[in-house]
C-alpha cells in the first residue's frame, strides 16, 4: 500500500476518517485521515466530520490523585486492541506517542502576522496533522511488512506526516492573551514562558553554546511563533509537502524564520549519529500505548529493559508516575510540552580527543596496551557502535550479531561504581537506570518506579547535514555543518528535560562521588571528567580533560496540543488566562517534594528547601527567614501566607498520607510535623480557591485549615 503526500483541508467536512489498520493487500483498502495521507489503493473514502466541540468549562475542583482529570474522546476501539487505548486516539498528535519515524523530516519555524491571520492559517492546517491512530496503524503495517520482507523496508509504503506546536508567544498570539494565568515560581509553566533562551545558563548554554550563536529561538532571531514539522519516506514527497506549506503560510502573512532538514544517515550509517553510534534505543514505552510483558509487567512485551512509563509522564491529563504534575488548563489535556535543540556535531575534532585521551590512559598504565579509539569511544558513550552495551561486551564490539531489541536490556545493578561502563559515560549520565547511587554510601540504588522514571524523555531526534567524509567533497568535510536536531515530549520541562539536561548531563558531582565524575563525557561542557583506571578489578580514577564537540546552536520550548485543542484555538474559543482559580483536590498518597507545587491559581502549597526563598512576618514586623526544609503556603503573588513552623528542619519532603494528615518527613520517613489528622482514610488535601488549604473527610467535613480563607 502506498500513500501519498496530496491533503484536504478547507472545511471540518473535508477531514476524512483516521486509518484504524492498514493491509498490504491491493484488493482490501482502508480508509485514510486526509488531514495525515491518503491512499493510492481508493479515493472514495467517507469523509468524516468532526464532532461539535465547546470550548471547556471548569470545574469547581479538579482531583489531582489517583485520579486523572477527564481526557477527550479517544475514537472507537479497534477489536484487535481493547487494552490499548491510546493506540487509538484521534486527540494526541502523531509524533508524540507513535513517532512519524520518517528518513526526511523538515522543521518550519514560523512567525505569525497577527492573531486573526494566525487562526485562520491554523483553521486550514490542523485538517493535515496526523493523530496517533494515524501513524500507529501505519507503523504497525510497515514494520509487519518489513518482518515479511525478511527486515527491508517495503518500498510500496510511504506516508507524509505532520504535527505542530506553539511556543508561549504564539499561543499569546492565537489565544488574545495569556494562555494560563497560573504560574507558580519554579513551575514548568514558568520555564514554558520564560523560554529556552532565557534559561540558558541553567542549562549549560554558555560560551560557544550561548543563545547569541543562535540561528533561531534567541533575542536576535526572529520570534518563533509554531514549529510545523513535516516527515516523510521519500524526499520528493517531503519537498511536495513542503511547498505546500510553504504557500498556506504566505498567504496567511505567517513567516518562515528558519527551516531545519533532517535526514537519516545512508548505508552502514544508518540508524547512527554523526559520531557513528546507534541512536534512539533507550526510549520508553507508554501505558495505554505499548503492551506490558505478562512475565515481567514493568516491562514492554518483546522489548527486554523498556520499561513502561504512566502516559502522564509524556501526555497531559493522565496519571504519573509519582509527581503531581504541572497545573495546566483542561484544553491542555492530551498536549505535551516540546523541547527542540539544534546540536552541531564535530566529528574528526571529537574522535582525535579520543585518540588523545587514549595515549595519556596508556601513559598512566591505566587501560590496556592493546585497545584502540573504538574501545575508547565505546565507554564514553556507553554503547559500542553498533548500540551493544559495553557493560554486556566489554571487549569487543559484536557488531555481526544482531542484537536488536537486546540493545536496551541493561542493568548497572553489578556496576555501581562505573568500573565497566564509567559513570560519566553519555548512556549513565542520561539514564542511569538501576545503577544510581546517589551518594557513594547509600545502602540502595535509587528506585526507577516512582523515582527515576519520571525523568524519562520521548526523544525524536534526527541527524542533519553530511557525513563526514573529506573524500566525497566539500559538503562532507570537517568544516561543514552536521549535527543532531534534538527534540523531545515531556509532560513537565522541569522535571524531565531541564532536570536531565542541568542535573545529569551538565552537573560535574552528579552522581555525588569523593572526586567529581564530571559531566557528560560527549554531551557536558569542557572539563575534568573521572575515568576507571584497571577496569572492573582496577582501583582508582583518572582524570581526564575533555573538550565540547558537540554545541547549542538553537533552541525554543512549544507547547504541541491535541486536536480538540488546535479546533479550538483556531476558532478563538480559548478564553485568556485558562480560566478562574480552582480548588485543587489531592488524594493520598500524594508526595511534595521540592520543586513541585499544589496551586489553585490563589494559594500555592510547597515543601521548600530553600533558605533564601521567603520570609514570615512577626507582630514586631521584623521578617525572620522562613528558613529551609519546610511546608509553605504562598498567594499568587509568591507572598508568604502560612507554613509549618518548621524552618531550618531536616525534612526533605511533604507527603500527604492514606490516614489523611499532612506531614512533613526527614530522609528515614520520621515525622516531623504533621496536622494531627490521623485516622480519617479517604480524607483529601485541598489548595481552595478561597486561599487557604484544608483538609476534608471522606464524608465533605473540614478536618484541619491553614485559617486564612478570604
Amino acid at each position: 500500500m502506498e500513500y501519498t503526500a496530496d491533503t484536504s483541508d478547507t472545511s471540518a467536512s473535508e477531514a476524512a476518517s483516521a486509518s484504524a489498520s492498514t493491509s498490504a493487500s491491493a484488493s482490501t483498502s482502508t480508509s485514510a485521515r486526509t488531514g495525515s495521507v491518503t491512499t493510492t489503493l481508493t479515493d472514495t473514502a467517507p469523509p468524516r466530520t468532526a464532532p461539535p466541540v465547546t470550548a471547556p468549562r471548569a470545574p469547581e475542583s479538579v482531583t489531582t490523585r489517583p485520579v486523572p482529570p477527564p481526557v477527550p474522546h479517544q475514537g472507537d476501539a479497534p477489536s484487535q486492541a481493547p487494552d490499548l487505548p491510546l493506540r487509538r486516539s484521534t486527540e494526541i498528535q502523531g509524533d508524540v506517542l507513535a513517532g512519524f519515524k520518517k528518513d526526511h523530516v523538515q522543521l518550519l519555524f514560523l512567525t505569525f502576522g497577527g492573531g486573526e491571520r494566525a487562526r485562520r492559517w491554523l483553521g486550514r492546517l490542523r485538517h493535515r496533522i496526523a493523530t496517533t491512530r494515524d501513524v500507529a496503524a501505519f507503523n504497525t503495517e510497515f514494520s509487519r511488512a518489513r518482518r515479511n520482507s525478511g527486515g527491508d523496508d517495503p518500498h510500496n509504503m510511504n506516508a507524509v506526516w505532520r504535527s505542530v506546536s506553539f511556543t508561549h508567544p504564539g499561543l499569546v498570539t492565537l489565544v488574545g492573551g495569556a494562555p494560563y494565568a497560573d504560574v507558580p515560581r519554579g513551575s514548568s509553566q514558568e520555564a514554558f514562558i520564560q523560554g529556552m533562551a532565557a534559561r540558558a545558563a541553567s542549562l549549560g548554554d554558555t560560551g560557544e553554546n550561548a543563545p547569541s550563536g543562535w540561528l533561531f529561538g534567541a533575542d536576535h532571531t526572529l520570534p518563533v511563533h509554531a514549529v510545523l514539522t513535516v516527515a516523510a519516506d521519500r524526499v520528493e514527497d517531503l519537498h511536495a509537502a513542503l511547498a505546500r506549506e510553504r504557500q498556506e503560510a504566505a498567504s496567511h502573512r505567517v513567516t518562515v524564520s528558519f527551516e531545519q532538514y533532517g535526514a537519516t544517515l545512508t548505508g552502514d550509517r544508518r540508524g547512527k549519529e554523526h559520531f557513528g553510534f546507534k541512536d534512539g534505543i533507550s526510549q520508553p514505552a507508554v501505558e495505554g500505548f505499548d503492551e506490558r510483558d505478562p512475565d515481567d509487567p514493568q516491562h514492554q512485551r518483546g522489548k527486554p529493559g523498556t520499561r513502561v512509563l504512566p502516559a502522564g509522564e509524556i501526555v497531559h491529563g493522565h496519571p504519573t508516575d509519582h509527581r503531581l504534575g504541572p497545573y495546566l488548563p483542561d484544553w491542555m489535556a492530551d498536549g505535551s510540552f516540546q523541547a527542540v535543540r539544534r546540536l552541531a556535531q564535530d566529528v574528526p575534532g571529537w574522535w582525535a580527543q579520543v585518540a588523545d585521551q587514549l595515549r595519556l590512559l596508556k601513559d598512566a598504565g591505566a587501560v590496556p596496551e592493546d585497545v584502540g579509539s573504538e574501545w575508547l569511544a565505546a565507554r564514553l558513550f556507553g554503547r559500542w557502535r553498533s548500540g551493544a552495551p559495553v557493560t554486556k561486551h566489554p571487549d569487543a564490539d559484536p557488531a555481526a550479531v544482531l542484537v536488536g531489541d537486546a540493545d536496551n536490556d541493561v542493568t548497572f545493578a553489578d556496576d555501581f561504581e562505573g568500573r565497566i561502563t564509567p559513570l560519566c559515560s553519555h548512556m549513565r549520565k542520561c539514564n542511569p537506570r538501576d545503577g544510581l547511587l546517589v551518594n557513594a554510601d547509600d545502602e540502595a540504588a535509587l528506585e526507577q518506579k516512582g523515582a527515576l522514571d519520571g525523568r524519562r524523555l520521548m526523544r525524536r531526534g534526527i541527524p542533519f547535514g553530511l557525513p563526514f567524509d573529506p573524500a566525497a567533497g566539500g559538503g562532507n568535510g570537517p568544516d561543514a555543518p552536521r549535527g543532531l536536531v534534538f527534540v523531545s515530549y515531556q509532560a513537565d520541562l522541569i522535571a524531565q528535560f531541564e532536570f536531565v539536561q542541568r542535573t545529569w548531563i551538565d552537573g560535574h558531582d552528579f552522581p555525588v562521588r569523593d572526586t567529581p565524575v564530571g559531566r557528560d563525557a560527549v554531551l557536558g561542557r569542557e572539563g575534568s571528567v573521572s575515568f576507571p583506571a584497571g577496569g572492573p578489578g582496577g582501583e582508582g580514577n583518572v582524570q581526564l580533560t575533555l573538550r565540547q564537540f558537540v554545541r547549542t546552536e538553537g533552541g525554543v520550548y512549544a507547547f504541541t496540543p491535541s486536536l480538540t485543542a488546535l479546533r479550538l484555538l483556531a476558532d478563538g474559543a480559548i478564553p485568556p488566562g485558562g480560566g478562574p482559580p480552582r480548588d485543587r483536590v489531592v488524594a493520598a498518597p500524594a508526595i511534595l517534594a521540592r520543586g513541585e507545587v499544589v496551586s489553585s491559581g490563589t494559594a500555592r502549597l510547597r515543601y521548600e528547601g530553600d533558605a533564601t526563598t521567603a520570609t514570615r512576618p512577626t507582630d514586631d514586623d521584623v521578617p525572620p527567614p522562613v528558613g529551609a526544609n519546610n511546608l509553605v503556603l504562598r498567594d499568587a503573588q509568591e507572598q508568604w501566607v502560612w507554613d509549618a513552623g518548621m524552618a531550618g528542619s531536616t525534612g526533605v519532603r511533604g507527603e500527604f498520607r492514606e490516614d489523611g494528615s499532612l506531614a512533613l518527613v526527614d530522609v528515614t520517613g520520621l515525622v516531623l510535623w504533621s496536622s494531627g489528622t490521623e485516622g480519617n482514610p479517604g480524607a483529601t488535601l485541598v489548595v481552595r480557591a478561597a486561599g487557604d488549604v484544608v483538609i476534608r473527610s471522606a464524608d465533605g467535613r473540614i478536618l484541619w485549615s491553614t485559617g486564612n480563607a478570604r
